[in-house]
């Protein structure tokens, strides 16, 4: 016991540069260098014949603060007018289209995806995007939507609710401000199901696991963890991303069928871990795993400002004068400035954190690392996935 305390009174008297250099050896002691990684079946096959539904739909968007589609017939969104006294008519209100004057209301696009085990009842996420002259759909509430597939004329889902944007915008006469996207945004939990075929096991053919992602190395992992599971040769590999697996014969009631995919589910096997980049442009996020690797490269990025401003003026008579009226007006003006591009060379194999620190050092921003990955990607230079959100 007293060796014991003997050790915590020793790490009491190390410094913090000391103790994070200990934990780093242990962190990269335990993480493998082999990029492999204990994954779940779940997370890397779907069950075949258990697709899901992508359904779109047409709504109004309304709450707006002057920034929905304009309603003047010549110079607005028709359809969007339309839609509104279309609405108002099923209200037993009747409204002349050429009389609307709101800003306040927007025509949006709906879209969602179905599962194969939403059942009636259950909610998913819904998202919208501006169809019209929006300039800003932040604060809205989405209008009860049918959402419907394209090949089905039936509707599955009843889309409502306040929307969440990923942006921010402001706007006064002659100056505009806006942070990423303030078009698009979404619904959590919005869709309520109505109806939906839902995936039943069938006894009459095989299992068959759908690989997300296809390779011939873990489908012949996946089968030989299958087999060792229940001791029975079940799992075959029919191609790089297919799998099929035989019942059980003891399996008979549809609850025990349930059971077993469930039970393949979660069973584990030895996967390559494949370096990605997320990019989200809509909100300049970038999200890059450690192993990602880069290889030789220049990359020049350039430094171009554009800068617009509207200057207003008052042109008034001369004095005394008898004739002339006093004209309010604004003359607008425009500027472009290119800065020093910004250089540098990335030598051979190196880490996306060495690439970071590179960037970080010269004061990009997200946007110009988003287009600097881009570049690197369609030069050849980047080893791994990137993914565009």
């Amino acid at each position: 016991m007293w060796e014991y305390f003997n050790v915590i009174d020793k790490m009491k008297t190390m410094t913090l540069k000391r103790i994070h250099f200990y934990l780093l050896a242990a962190l990269l002691f335990v993480i493998p260098f082999n990029g492999q990684a204990q994954t779940k079946l779940k997370s890397l096959t779907k069950v075949q014949s258990a697709d899901e539904r992508v359904l779109i739909g047409y709504g109004l968007i309304t709450g707006l603060d002057r920034t929905g589609d304009r309603t003047i017939r010549r110079s607005g969104a028709a359809f969007t007018v339309q839609s509104i006294a279309n609405m108002l008519q099923n209200f037993g209100i009747t409204v002349d289209p050429d009389m609307l004057r709101t800003r306040n209301v927007a025509a949006v696009m709906v879209t969602a995806t179905l599962g194969p085990y939403n059942a009636t009842g259950s909610y998913v996420d819904v998202t919208v995007s501006s169809l019209g002259d929006a300039t800003s759909l932040m604060g809205g509430v989405l209008l009860q939507t049918p959402l419907t597939d394209p090949q089905d004329e039936d509707f599955f889902v009843k889309a409502q609710g306040p929307l969440i944007v990923g942006g921010i915008s402001a706007e006064t006469a002659g100056a505009r401000v806006r942070q990423n996207q303030t078009l698009t945004g979404t619904v959590p939990g919005g869709g309520i199901v109505i109806s939906n075929t839902t995936f039943r096991p069938n006894k009459s053919r095989p299992l068959g696991l759908v690989l997300k992602q296809p390779n011939y190395t873990n489908a012949e992992r996946i089968s030989e963890t299958i087999n060792q599971r229940f001791g029975n040769p079940l799992a075959e590999v029919i191609n790089a991303g297919l799998i099929e697996v035989q019942w059980p014969q003891q399996l008979q009631r549809i609850g025990e069928l349930n059971l077993f995919v469930s039970e393949v589910m979660e069973l584990e096997i030895t996967t390559d871990i494949i370096p990605r980049i997320v990019i989200n442009e809509r909100t300049g996020t970038v999200v890059a795993g450690g192993g990602v690797r880069i290889g030789e490269v220049l990359v020049s990025h350039g430094n171009i400002q554009i800068q617009t401003q509207q200057s207003p003026f008052v042109s008034q008579p001369a004095p005394l004068s008898l004739q002339g009226e006093t004209v309010i007006g604004s003359s607008g003006s425009a500027s472009i400035t290119e800065g020093p591009s910004k250089t540098f060379v990335l030598e051979g194999d190196i880490s996306v954190t060495e690439l970071a620190a590179s960037l970080n050092r010269l004061g990009l921003t997200p946007r110009d690392i988003i287009a600097i990955f881009q570049a690197i990607n369609r030069a050849g230079a980047l080893k791994g996935e990137l993914v565009v959100m």
